[in-house]
């Protein structure tokens, strides 16, 4: 498997915790209380797994490596495309954690803020997914001098390496199984 098949992988595991949002938000439309620790734990991964381990693959070494050697088309793609929708996801989930902060000191009324984020995140980061895999990656793939993708390739191993050295994948791949089980 190479370092863009790793990050489609953890693409799947990215859209399996949007589906868990997803059913929480509508449990809560439905009339369910919030479980703040079941939020607390897919804030966490989002933030971590999602953001600053595999979003940190894509900025530190991909997206680097596009914007440093395919021109004025890579540099759009990426500065003016991918970066600024994962500073969106951020702001997603910085809202989300702002109104279950809300809720949970007594404003009601900031339950519709935590279903409106916490969907506009899953729907936002479904498509840009969708981009990444369709577009982004394959361009990256023919485009990039194969020795600068061999740069990214053991750049983003070694990251990972180090990663599975901490057990990061495997702790949020624990918590988004138990909240599966929980929610789907």
């Amino acid at each position: 498997m190479n370092s863009i098949e790793l990050m489609m992988e953890e693409h799947k595991n990215i859209l399996r915790m949007l589906k868990v949002v997803r059913q929480a938000s509508y449990r809560i439309l439905k009339g369910d209380e919030i479980c703040y620790e079941d939020f607390e734990q897919m804030i966490d991964f989002i933030r971590n797994y999602a953001d600053v381990h595999h979003h940190g693959k894509e900025e530190k070494f991909l997206f680097k490596e596009m914007v440093d050697n395919l021109g004025p088309l890579a540099d759009k793609l990426v500065t003016h495309g991918m970066l600024i929708e994962h500073d969106w996801g951020r702001l997603f989930i910085r809202e989300l954690n702002n109104a279950l902060e809300a809720v949970k000191s007594g404003d009601e009324m900031r339950k519709i803020d935590v279903i409106a984020n916490a969907v506009g995140y899953a729907n936002h980061l479904q498509r840009h997914i969708d981009k990444e895999d369709s577009v982004v990656y394959p361009f990256a793939q023919k485009q990039l001098p194969k020795e600068i993708m061999e740069q990214v390739e053991k750049a983003s191993w070694d990251y990972e390496k180090e990663a599975e050295e901490k057990k990061i994948p495997a702790h949020y791949l624990g918590i988004l199984e138990n909240l599966e089980k929980k929610y789907l």
